[in-house]
């Protein structure tokens, strides 16, 4: 039995007729009654009464039923398996890091899932040394993340910068310096990230080179949130400049002096599933492009 004989029967009960079937089907006549006889023979039950006029025994309306759904189902598949084949149908485990998880994607993934609706993406936000190790398991098949530490199966593609600013209260003595000096932390409660985040090592970086300044700080588990503290008086923070549109109530934004505040971000692949293959290619050159459209490659000065 297979997928032709199977609609070779169908039609002869849609037309009643084994000459129109063949007509249908583009056969000669002897061929339709050829797949019906074997069709019969491995089932062992006649499935249709010859004469003037076709009628199907109770087997064969059955088997008719049954075999409807069966034809939609072969089809279906073959679909699925030829959009998987092309990349446009599939799952796609995507890792991706703060802010960008918050700010940038949702329109980004809702753009992309209207252009391609069979593919199906799962979103995993941590940070870049958790989605290092996902990477590596296996657990997710890219990521959008900071510079991480790489790898010896780790391949990282760069796309832009994420600047920073320093945010705080309108009312904060600092708010009255026009750009802010490392050293003029000294003395203020400074919020910062866990210390797993390549963005708090970013940070303690730019205040060793200024002479390894001892401050005040506060640790806030998540970067999205800091804002919300600085907001409710509890220090000043440096914070990606894209989260603070617009800008909290009662708050302030400042640069920094000396070493640019900010961090590489990009793609991040194991390099031995690199190039990325169907759908997370797909999904890849879709993000890729509408990134750089709006941080452009040449934000990587």
């Amino acid at each position: 039995m297979d997928l032709k004989t199977l609609k070779t029967f169908q039609m002869i009960v849609k037309y009643g007729s084994f000459i129109r079937a063949a007509d249908e089907m583009n056969y000669v006549q002897s061929t339709v009654t050829m797949q019906i006889q074997k069709l019969e023979s491995e089932l062992g039950i006649r499935l249709i009464e010859r004469g003037k006029k076709i009628r199907l025994t109770e087997a064969g309306r059955l088997f008719y039923e049954q075999s409807l759904q069966i034809v939609k189902n072969i089809e279906q598949l073959k679909m699925n398996l030829s959009d998987l084949q092309v990349g446009e149908r599939g799952n796609v485990r995507l890792g991706v890091t703060e802010p960008t998880a918050s700010y940038r994607l949702p329109e980004i993934l809702e753009r992309f899932l209207s252009q391609f609706p069979k593919i199906r993406i799962s979103v995993d936000v941590a940070n870049t040394p958790t989605l290092s190790e996902r990477l590596l398991k296996g657990d997710i098949d890219l990521a959008l993340c900071s510079t991480p530490d790489l790898g010896s199966d780790l391949h990282f593609e760069p796309l832009f910068k994420e600047d920073f600013v320093v945010l705080m209260p309108k009312n904060h003595p600092l708010a009255q310096n026009a750009v802010i000096a490392p050293e003029d932390i000294r003395g203020h409660r400074l919020l910062i990230t866990s210390v797993t985040c390549p963005y708090r090592r970013k940070l303690e970086m730019v205040l060793q080179e200024s002479g390894n300044i001892p401050i005040d700080t506060m640790e806030i588990g998540s970067m999205t949130a800091l804002k919300y503290y600085v907001e409710s008086g509890l220090g000043i923070a440096l914070v990606p400049e894209i989260v603070l549109k617009p800008v909290p109530t009662g708050t302030t934004i400042r640069t920094m002096s000396g070493s640019l505040i900010h961090m590489t971000f990009g793609f991040l692949f194991k390099r031995s599933e690199y190039p990325l293959k169907l759908a997370s290619s797909k999904l890849y050159e879709f993000l890729k492009q509408e990134l750089l459209e709006h941080y452009p490659m040449d934000g990587l000065r």
